[in-house]
């Protein structure tokens, strides 16, 4: 299958990796490239900012599908092409410069015409994953891959800050925390509310408010309004139903 990539960022190189590793022809088009191989190709998948895909749309002269691979966006934006989907595979890609990242098991939201959305099923199960159909609001499915993987990050990074506090090198304070988030990640997958551990599971107030004083101490005032705020979600999980 021949394979045109808009969009030569993050996601676009490692996709492009990724076909090209299990034997597809790939076509990566950046800025300023000339487009007249993609003509040719059986689909085109643009990986560009949510806000220039209807611009770059518009500028594709394609016979193939076209697929665009945001989580937030419908397929409005495309409706110069027929057919025309998304395939947004929900996992995080840092580049090729840092890791390609295994997608079996991994889903993929697709959406488009019955043809687009054929292709787009294709080219998910292609790479391992498993397309699915998200058939309600795409920015509430959006937002929740943001927390689930960009928050995630940010508050990993956050609590390597703290321990670094404590006097344990950067390196050394993510490898210690490492295993940590991995297995909490790991537990809550099966059941958040009973995998909950720590002192707010236990009702411990008096480590809690020695957390807050300790933080306070060591200059994270912002870090404390973030211990707290999740400290408050923590709560809310452990007494739902």
């Amino acid at each position: 299958m021949d394979i045109g990539i808009i969009g030569p960022g993050r996601l676009g190189r490692s996709l492009g990796f990724l076909f090209d590793d299990v034997g597809h022809r790939v076509i990566l088009v950046g800025p300023g490239d000339s487009q007249s191989e993609l003509g040719d190709c059986d689909v085109v998948l643009l990986t560009v900012p949510d806000d220039s895909i209807e611009t770059v749309a518009g500028q594709l002269s394609t016979r193939g599908v076209v697929l665009h691979c945001s989580g937030a966006t419908d397929v409005e934006p495309l409706r110069p092409h027929h057919p025309a989907g998304s395939m947004h595979p929900l996992m995080t890609f840092p580049g090729p410069d840092i890791s390609i990242p295994n997608l079996k098991g991994v889903h993929a939201a697709v959406a488009g015409d019955p043809k687009a959305l054929t292709m787009a099923r294709d080219l998910a199960k292609i790479l391992g994953m498993i397309p699915t159909i998200v058939e309600g609001d795409r920015r509430l499915y959006h937002a929740s891959a943001v927390m689930a993987g960009n928050f995630a990050t940010v508050i990993f990074a956050q609590a390597a800050t703290i321990l670094e506090k404590a006097e344990i090198k950067p390196s050394l304070a993510r490898e210690m925390l490492a295993p940590l988030a991995k297995q909490s990640i790991s537990n809550a997958t099966a059941n958040p509310r009973d995998s909950l551990t720590g002192p707010v599971a236990r009702g411990d107030t008096a480590i809690i408010n020695a957390h807050r004083s300790a933080l306070q101490e060591a200059g994270l005032a912002d870090l404390l309004t973030l211990y707290d705020n999740l400290s408050h979600w923590a709560r809310e999980l452990k007494n739902s139903a």
